[in-house]
């Protein structure tokens, strides 16, 4: 059977975790100086002067996030075998989840912690990446359902 919905669905789940790298999930000023949170670490920059630090910054985020998207990736062209592409999609949501809760750790590394931290739009795509697993899920439950009875009228 051919790949139908569920494909757009994981292809948008995949950009949806590839967009995690380029926009600020968190940010925080504390004394002239703005500290920035996106997926692969704290960003520093100082008003003042126009310079930004790269601090240094647990990689494991960043890495989950990676493989994440690869799975994405390799479950769109599992198609033939259904039970496997879901199982691949339910560890894929297990790896998202797991990404954002590091990710929260990593906040909480902010000078005086996340509290008076303002959340960016960002942060939000950790959900959005995990409803669009769902309905990819949904998808191939309606797949495997329009089989069925196709092999009924056999």
């Amino acid at each position: 059977m051919i790949q139908r919905v569920q494909s757009i669905w994981l292809l948008l789940a995949a950009l949806t975790l590839v967009s995690l790298f380029f926009f600020p999930l968190m940010t925080k000023s504390v004394n002239n100086t703005e500290y920035l949170l996106y997926i692969d670490g704290h960003h520093q920059s100082i008003k003042e002067a126009s310079t930004n630090v790269i601090s240094v910054t647990p990689i494991g985020a960043m890495i989950l996030n990676g493989v994440a998207i690869l799975l994405c990736l390799v479950c769109i062209f599992q198609f033939k075998n259904r039970p496997m592409q879901k199982r691949l999609i339910m560890i894929n949501m297990v790896l998202i989840i797991a990404t954002a809760v590091l990710t929260a750790l990593n906040a909480s590394l902010f000078p005086g912690g996340i509290g008076g931290a303002s959340l960016h739009i960002a942060s939000s795509l950790f959900v959005l990446a995990i409803l669009f697993c769902v309905l990819a899920v949904r998808g191939i439950r309606k797949d495997e359902q329009l089989l069925r009875s196709a092999d009924r009228l056999r």
